[in-house]
């Protein structure tokens, strides 16, 4: 059985719905999750593989909850045996579109993270939910885990 680390960013718990959905279906698809609504890295699984889900908070901010997090990725040196992806939900009217999505993945990359697949980026201006849209991304991140 695989396993996911579910890290959850969110200023507002809409991303919450995301992260929860995508657990129940990759629950049914036999992946434990473990989600992290208070991410601490000391609680995470090395050898699993991580899905970043986070808004943007402020002006183009980390999500509150997120924070402490990231000032503990930032003291480390080597992530090279971290395995990742991201989800970034924002909104597409702001200038600062996603920046904590795209800044995390940058963080995770710089040190040594390696990306399962590209980032997904949902607009909440589009015509779909974002668990929808999550949803139909599903599958491309179940061929890489």
């Amino acid at each position: 059985m695989s396993q996911l680390e579910i890290i959850i960013g969110s200023q507002m718990g809409g991303t919450e719905y995301v992260a929860e959905q995508l657990s129940d279906l990759m629950e049914d698809q036999g992946i434990s999750c473990t989600l992290h609504e208070q991410p601490d890295l000391k609680d995470m699984k090395m050898e699993a593989a991580w899905l970043i889900c986070t808004s943007t908070h402020g002006a183009g901010d980390y999500p509150d909850n997120l924070q402490p997090f990231v000032e503990d990725l930032n003291a480390l040196t080597n992530l090279d045996n971290i395995r990742f992806a991201i989800i970034g939900i924002g909104d597409s009217s702001y200038d600062t579109y996603n920046y904590a999505a795209k800044n995390i993945e940058q963080l995770l990359l710089s040190k040594q993270a390696q990306p399962l697949l590209p980032r997904l980026e949902i607009d909440i201006l589009g015509e779909d939910l974002p668990e929808d849209t999550a949803e139909r991304w599903l599958p491309e991140l179940l061929k890489h885990l």
